[in-house]
């Protein structure tokens, strides 16, 4: 897709189809907005004072002007309350319009950047938010489809400013925004393909190829390799499937004294059936979701290789099926991680937080100054936060302040949640170092007591099961996977980089 960012006035080539943000107060007042061509704003002027449209918050009108100003289509997408502006209102209005101008089947979309005009909101962040809105407004996932679902995919976008002066900071953003959806994109890419289509040698095949577009080193560990790393937990929740494990390891950069390493970890069970304690079958075939932090580590790390911060990233994902066989995990087994520490097992269901477990532990190598984990994990944290939030866990004030701050930037919002010594006690096993389970109570919180058991350097834990997968269509994200945590974890890199 092309992207062109213009210096001039939206809305005075003829034919387009433009998206037009307006707040409530917004009176079309010759001369504002100031990027507005002055025959579309004379012809919105008209529509504005017949009432209808109010410039709430997720009001959005279809309009054709017919001679009235030169657009082909104006899409009227409200901004609500002037004073209560954010970021993520930009992203969501443009994702509403992005996805209206799917189902008429526009191929190519004007918009003016939203807020650039407010102040306290940098020029650079709020084109980054409108990129981002309508570029992840505008992904399908369709590859399974014989007959694609009605619309027309964007081909190209075109940004319009009116200041010269921003033009620097404008370009910035909207390319910044390119590079965050991108990554979102391909995340969702990978988290939407069914088990069959994407078991875990095709998704180390797929974060192969991605590298070697991106200036990343990737290596794969086989079952062989991963068996000589006495990586126990992720050979264990393996066995009983016929597809091989592996383990994934992408690396941007090298390790240096002038910078530091930020170690990303992703959960990559790419099918979860429960193994032998096994799920009920009704929505058992999300459980393809179940590797959606793997899936927001590659994406994160195929914009890390477009950004080049001034740090060395690696990326780790342990990845197997949990499936039941006569040589799967059983509930009483004993097993050994990558650590050394022994793991009783008590629900084979709970096998993402074993496999993270040998990731954490082979983490350490790489001397990091911080480590993020990122895991469909619990159910437990779905009923505590829905699917608003990610639960977030750690052991390291400052880094939990920058995780939750690029959360915030992103739209990608975390909880802190408490890793009291109560919680570790419930994870406590009187036949081995540890059980991989605490009960029904408190489960995401136990299950991360039973993830901080393997760490030994500032970590966080992110707990994205909520917000990994929509049922329902939002503003910026089709039904299916969100790509959640990739645009925090690029965020994170610029804001850390910088």
């Amino acid at each position: 897709m092309t992207i062109d960012v213009n210096l001039g006035r939206i809305g005075s080539d003829a034919g387009t189809t433009v998206i037009v943000g307006l707040f409530e107060d917004d009176q079309l007042e010759e001369g504002t907005p100031p990027v507005l061509d002055a025959s579309l704003r004379r012809y919105l002027r008209e529509i504005l004072a017949l009432g209808d449209f109010k410039g709430e918050k997720h009001q959005m009108v279809v309009l054709y002007p017919h001679g009235a100003a030169p657009p082909q289509r104006a899409l009227l997408i409200g901004l609500g309350d002037r004073d209560l502006f954010s970021l993520e209102t930009a992203r969501r209005a443009s994702g509403r319009a992005a996805s209206q101008a799917f189902r008429l089947g526009t191929t190519e979309l004007t918009t003016a950047v939203h807020g650039l005009d407010l102040h306290g909101f940098s020029p650079e962040a709020c084109a980054q938010a409108t990129v981002e809105g309508i570029l992840l407004g505008a992904y399908r996932y369709d590859r399974h489809k014989t007959t694609p679902e009605e619309g027309a995919p964007l081909d190209r976008l075109t940004v319009i400013f009116n200041q010269r002066s921003r033009a620097g900071s404008v370009q910035n953003g909207v390319e910044a925004g390119r590079i965050s959806a991108a990554g979102a994109n391909l995340a969702r890419d990978l988290s939407n393909a069914p088990g069959n289509d994407l078991p875990p040698r095709k998704l180390a095949s797929k974060a192969r190829e991605m590298s070697k577009s991106y200036d990343l080193k990737c290596e794969i560990l086989t079952r062989k390799n991963i068996t000589k790393e006495k990586m126990g937990a992720l050979l264990a929740v393996s066995a009983g499937s016929e597809e091989p494990p592996r383990f994934i390891i992408l690396e941007y950069g090298e390790p240096s004294d002038d910078y530091d390493t930020i170690v990303f970890v992703g959960k990559g069970i790419t099918f979860d059936s429960g193994g032998i304690s096994i799920k009920p079958g009704s929505g058992m075939e999300e459980m393809k979701h179940d590797m959606s932090g793997a899936a927001a580590v590659v994406g994160a790390m195929r914009a890390i290789g477009e950004m080049k911060p001034p740090l060395h990233v690696v990326g780790l994902i342990p990845s197997s099926e949990n499936l039941p066989d006569g040589k799967a995990l059983k509930p009483g087994d004993i097993i050994t991680a990558y650590s050394g520490k022994t793991i009783e097992i008590i629900n084979t269901d709970a096998e993402g937080r074993l496999v993270l477990a040998d990731a954490l532990g082979y983490a350490d190598r790489y001397k990091p100054a911080a480590v993020i984990d990122l895991a469909t994990l619990t159910g437990a944290c779905v009923v505590a936060l829905g699917h608003a939030a990610s639960g977030m866990m750690g052991n390291n004030e400052n880094l939990m302040t920058r995780v939750r701050s690029a959360g915030d930037t992103s739209g990608e919002r975390v909880w802190p949640l408490p890793l009291w010594e109560e919680y570790h006690d419930e994870i406590k096993s009187h036949i081995a170092d540890v059980k991989n389970t605490g009960g029904r109570w408190g489960g995401a919180l136990t299950a991360g007591a039973f993830l901080e058991k393997f760490v030994d350097y500032p970590w966080v834990h992110l707990d994205i099961a909520g917000p990994a997968y929509s049922e329902k269509a939002t503003d910026y994200c089709p039904q299916g996977a969100t790509g959640a945590g990739t645009r925090l974890l690029i965020q994170m890199i610029r804001d850390w980089g910088a």
